[in-house]
């Protein structure tokens, strides 16, 4: 029997304050090629350090996840690390169009930022950053590789959907990125996505990783986002299936998208991480601008 918002109260949210925004410790202006590091910006972005390059994983500093400034969802917590700090960045990778993912003044922010930036983009949105001012940006199709300095970027299967607009749904691709550097890390970024059956073929192919990055939010009501987002548990059976050492939640206790409580994402996650009898030091969830280290 399907619930609906009308027969069912959304749970209340918390006030913002619940959600911690800690001072981020990524190294200035770049990490030792054999050092792995990642910091949590907010929702799907992230700075990576990895074989001494910096990569920015669906940047969105705007206060608010909308084609206009004045309605859509605004932002609960601040970003985590301020636009001014970020250190030089050698990449940048979209995992698809959505306003929460791809956020046109921070793209063109970043584009005047650091102009030397490598984009990296599934099929479609190369056309997006070329026409904000990017000189070198690279389109992947699922499963298709970019090698940038030492580290392979391969774009990878996701469930899920593209559009900005009412005319152009699934114009452009979406997809999930696994990263493998010569110093032997691996990252996997799973973007935006529902639960597939790609994701043991992900790990077979480009594990074990050292780390994964799986969404944790937006997934209420269920009968309308299953197809879109993982809920929690989803979330810890695709980690199960990729082959990974430990997970970090994104894609949560930043923009209220969907019906679920703000704070109920990473409660779930860590309560179907402890049922699923995993390591309790392989589920490392970051609070806001909080940089977590692997040398």
């Amino acid at each position: 029997m399907l619930v609906h918002r009308t027969t069912r109260p959304c749970p209340k949210d918390p006030h913002p304050s619940v959600f911690a925004r800690v001072a981020p410790a990524f190294v200035t202006p770049r990490a030792a090629a054999a050092q792995l590091t990642l910091t949590w910006v907010g929702h799907s972005s992230l700075l990576l350090q990895l074989d001494g390059l910096n990569i920015l994983t669906d940047p969105i500093w705007s206060e608010r996840a909308s084609p206009v400034r004045f309605a859509g969802p605004r932002r609960w917590v601040p970003p985590g690390i301020a636009f001014d700090a970020l250190p030089p960045l050698d990449a940048v990778l979209l995992s698809h169009n959505h306003y929460d993912h791809l956020d046109d003044a921070t793209v063109r922010s970043l584009m005047r930022a650091h102009p030397n930036a490598s984009w990296i983009a599934p099929l479609g949105l190369a056309a997006f950053v070329r026409q904000r001012g990017a000189a070198t940006v690279t389109e992947l199709d699922w499963w298709q590789e970019h090698t940038l300095g030492h580290v392979r970027i391969a774009a990878t299967p996701a469930q899920h959907f593209s559009a900005r607009g009412f005319g152009d749904r699934g114009d452009t691709l979406w997809c999930g990125f696994a990263l493998t550097s010569t110093a032997g890390r691996r990252v996997y970024f799973a973007g935006d996505t529902g639960f597939h059956p790609e994701f043991g073929a992900i790990g077979e192919r480009y594990g074990p990783f050292d780390i994964a990055l799986l969404p944790i939010g937006a997934y209420e009501p269920r009968w309308f986002m299953r197809y879109l987002h993982m809920n929690p548990e989803e979330a810890v059976a695709a980690f199960r299936a990729l082959n990974a050492r430990a997970m970090v939640p994104i894609h949560w206790g930043t923009f209220k998208l969907t019906d679920e409580a703000m704070d109920e994402p990473p409660a779930r996650a860590r309560r179907a991480w402890e049922r699923a009898d995993l390591p309790p030091q392989g589920y490392r969830q970051l609070a806001h601008g909080e940089t977590l280290v692997l040398d």
